[in-house]
């Protein structure tokens, strides 16, 4: 007996793009900053740059106390979980001496080699 599958290839949309427009859909794949907690930011291994609380980062802080982080951090998903600093270590420093608990960071997917040349 030759029995038909009626709607065995049928697709449905979800009712996210059933809902949404073009211009939703693409801007939800932009990169966003988010404020992320600072316990969840953690350096890369062999991070080139001396982070020193001198004068010029006791003059970030007082930056960062009257305007916040103007230019936000680009950060990593670690496997273990957090983030991975690639920029924007001293900012996190001023951040944590200011007394904030999360800083404006962009997560970036990107793998060791890129990283590496991000951060020259």
């Amino acid at each position: 007996m030759n029995e038909k599958m009626y709607g065995q290839n049928i697709h449905l949309p979800s009712l996210d793009n059933l809902f949404s427009s073009e211009s939703d859909r693409q801007d939800a794949k932009l990169e966003k900053v988010q404020n992320l907690q600072l316990s969840e930011l953690f350096p890369f291994k062999d991070h080139p740059f001396q982070i020193r609380d001198d004068e010029e980062m006791e003059k970030m802080v007082d930056s960062i106390k009257d305007h916040g982080v103007l230019t936000p951090a680009i950060v990593r998903p670690r496997p273990e979980g957090g983030y991975e600093l690639v920029s924007g270590h001293r900012r996190h420093r001023g951040c944590t001496l200011a007394g904030l608990d999360t800083m404006p960071c962009i997560v970036r997917e990107m793998d060791d080699d890129r990283r590496k040349r991000f951060s020259r």
